[in-house]
């Protein structure tokens, strides 16, 4: 099992993994340390047979407040230069939200407080996104003369509409769990006390479920974005052949015939 400076990594017994931003003390911000060892974290996960769902979450009140703007001023004065926002984008942030869409497993956010900036982003790039009613997104970038990045500018008009987008982007606006749910933009909404309960509750739902077709239904929806319907039957007609050589589909076939529950097991 994987140990780090900055995250929290644990699987449990049912094929569920967690990854847990652990700067509680600035609401899990991210550093240099943070950004590479949740692109390590999600490689993990990814060859790791035994997970077969993921839960994404925050240490403390926080899911995670974007990038820690102190201790980048603190790199740049080691450095003795200003960072590139372009190289910083390109090795810290997007290898993570290409990582997560890329992983053939559910990846699930247990939103539990704040997602803000990069945060947000974080969120809106995981396959469904539990929240607390104590939780909020935030597109900060505006707010400090930047623009949207990793991946808010993609995710948020598929999920929300370009006026509403445009909104969130340039006003900076807090949305609130509720509104958010209104929105599209989170699955759930529960209390505090149950956010654990709902959360791990969908994770073990998937983790028991064919999460071979599970990885194929992702990469398609990713592909769906920017395909041409024609396109799309001709993927759906690859990915099926896929699914229809699984070990899943011959036991869910199986299972069908003879009256019981199917045993899943990701192959």
């Amino acid at each position: 099992m994987p140990t780090y400076s900055c995250l929290l990594y644990e699987v449990r017994p049912d094929g569920v993994a967690t990854i847990t931003l652990n700067r509680p003390d600035v609401f899990n911000a991210f550093n240099d340390a943070q950004s590479y060892e949740l692109q390590d974290a999600l490689k993990q996960v990814s060859r790791d047979a035994q997970v077969r769902a993921v839960v994404l979450t925050g240490a403390g009140r926080a899911f995670c407040s974007g990038q820690d703007l102190k201790a980048a001023k603190e790199a740049e004065a080691a450095e003795g230069q200003p960072r590139s926002f372009y190289d910083s984008l390109h090795q810290r942030y997007n290898p993570i939200i290409r990582a997560m869409r890329a992983l053939p497993k559910p990846l699930i956010a247990r939103l539990n407080g704040v997602a803000a900036g990069a945060g947000c982003s974080l969120a809106l790039a995981c396959d469904a996104i539990v929240a607390s009613s104590e939780a909020s997104l935030i597109e900060v970038f505006i707010n400090i003369g930047l623009v949207p990045d990793s991946g808010s500018s993609w995710f948020l008009p598929r999920l929300v509409g370009t006026l509403k987008a445009f909104e969130l982007c340039t006003l900076g606006s807090k949305v609130t769990a509720e509104e958010a749910l209104r929105l599209g933009l989170v699955n759930q909404v529960v209390a505090p006390d149950q956010l654990d309960e709902a959360a791990y509750g969908l994770a073990a739902r998937y983790a028991a479920a064919p999460t071979k077709s599970i990885g194929l239904i992702k990469q398609m929806l990713n592909k769906a974005g920017a395909a041409t319907l024609d396109e799309m039957l001709d993927y759906e007609a690859h990915c099926q052949q896929i699914a229809g050589e699984s070990d899943d589909y011959r036991e869910g076939v199986q299972a069908f015939l003879e009256k019981r529950k199917p045993q899943f097991e990701g192959k």
